[in-house]
């Protein structure tokens, strides 16, 4: 393999990363979604295992050995990008914790938590490689990094974009001249194998913090309003002007004792450009006055919300049934009783996605792009979706968090929205 062989296959901006990367113990790439800039790293770290010391391991780290799979080994087996002579020589298994690339043996280490410190202890590394650098631990970046003990190891990276106070960006990105680190921005315009139709869908499917990281690349706080799109002059329509629906996707529910247990149903509308919408909610606060701080039991809990279901939830009869009932994937001992409780009804409770800034994601695209409605039975959804904001203590930090109030109806949305995703994002009309 050599540079003549390598420009055919990505763009000039790629070519010259892989070369710069030569010249330091650390090289970063960092940008946008489908930039280019994993091909260009695993470029630039097969050079390296080629020249890599003899003497110290070689490492490939990542959130976890499924996402250092994913990430890295199928596309070292893509023979159009990496050619059947090199992808021949990569040896994996999946789920193994060591693979043969060129020869050399490689450990693979997952790495979502400071635990992962402990299995590069003491190691002596002559060449690493940091997939989604930006999701691991300090205290494993500052390891790996310790580890680079011997002449002539290096340490390679990818990452997305996070905050502007991610202790990467603070601690390496910025001081890179005292590091001895170089670093690379990617954009999708960088990537020579994408046509201005992909580039366009990918435009068009994140909003706010998100289109700032996965599309321009750039590392930007999340701060203020999570959802400032929301405008109720263009997302709220009355109960009974609702579209006629072609599906009921299901009830996402937000479960609490102290704290409100609340559902909101989700349906996908029959239009010729179709939407969501959420149709109706329920819930039950301890706290509102009516209720004068009592708690109330699972059993009671599902009974109440039992006696909503079958209530209409629509301006007009239509037949539909829910499909789904995501349920916040904490509360094991409300699903053991909806589960029993709703036997022989077709409906059954499921662990709910959890994932909060995808999540977040997910409905701040919808909302930015009018793809979803909300009725106005969905009062209390309303009243939370202008007050969710996100945490200036952790912006501070360099985390992405919410301030966890004001949240309950909105968390019950995400769960149904986020988790049906695969049923309804090809049905949706594409954004203007």
């Amino acid at each position: 393999m050599n540079l003549s062989d390598i420009e055919r296959l990505v763009s000039k901006a790629q070519i010259l990363s892989i070369v710069d990367a030569m010249n330091r113990k650390l090289a970063l790439w960092y940008g946008s979604v489908s930039a280019g800039k994993t091909v260009a790293s695993l470029f630039a770290f097969l050079l390296a295992v080629m020249v890599a010391p003899k003497t110290g391991m070689i490492v490939i780290a990542g959130a976890s050995l499924q996402t250092i799979y994913q990430n890295v080994f199928v596309l070292f087996q893509n023979t159009s990008i990496f050619g059947s002579v090199i992808s021949s020589q990569i040896h994996y298994t999946p789920g193994a914790t060591s693979a043969v690339i060129l020869g050399r043996e490689v450990l693979l280490v997952g790495a979502k938590d400071a635990k992962a410190v402990g299995r590069i202890q003491g190691a002596t590394i002559a060449l690493a490689y940091a997939d989604e650098a930006a999701l691991m631990p300090e205290e494993f970046w500052n390891m790996l990094v310790s580890r680079l003990r011997v002449d002539g190891a290096r340490l390679l990276a990818t990452m997305n974009p996070a905050s502007r106070n991610h202790w990467i960006r603070k601690k390496w990105i910025l001081p890179a001249g005292e590091k001895n680190l170089v670093s690379f921005h990617f954009t999708m315009k960088d990537n020579p194998n994408l046509s201005a139709e992909y580039i366009a869908d990918m435009e068009a499917s994140f909003s706010g913090v998100f289109y700032d990281r996965m599309i321009r690349g750039e590392w930007t706080n999340a701060a203020g309003a999570v959802y400032p799109m929301w405008d109720p002059t263009r997302h709220v329509i009355p109960f009974d002007q609702m579209p006629r629906l072609q599906d009921i996707l299901g009830i996402g529910m937000d479960y609490g004792t102290t704290n409100p247990t609340t559902a909101m149903m989700l349906g996908l509308t029959d239009e010729q450009k179709p939407r969501l919408v959420f149709m109706d909610e329920w819930g039950y606060d301890p706290s509102d006055d009516a209720n004068h701080g009592v708690r109330l039991t699972d059993a009671e809990l599902s009974k109440r919300f039992r006696a909503w279901l079958p209530k209409p939830h629509s301006p007009e009869p239509n037949g539909l049934q829910p499909r789904f009932i995501m349920l916040d994937p904490a509360a094991a001992s409300f699903r053991t009783q909806l589960h029993q409780d709703l036997r022989g009804t077709g409906l059954s409770p499921w662990a709910a996605d959890h994932d909060v800034l995808k999540g977040i994601a997910t409905m701040g695209n919808l909302l930015d792009n009018d793809q979803l409605l909300v009725t106005d039975r969905c009062e209390r959804f309303q009243g939370e979706v202008s007050e969710y904001q996100w945490s200036d203590k952790a912006t501070e930090k360099g985390d992405d968090e919410v301030v966890k109030e004001h949240d309950h109806w909105l968390d019950a949305g995400r769960y149904i929205t986020h988790s049906t995703k695969t049923y309804w994002q090809g049905e949706l009309a594409p954004a203007a």
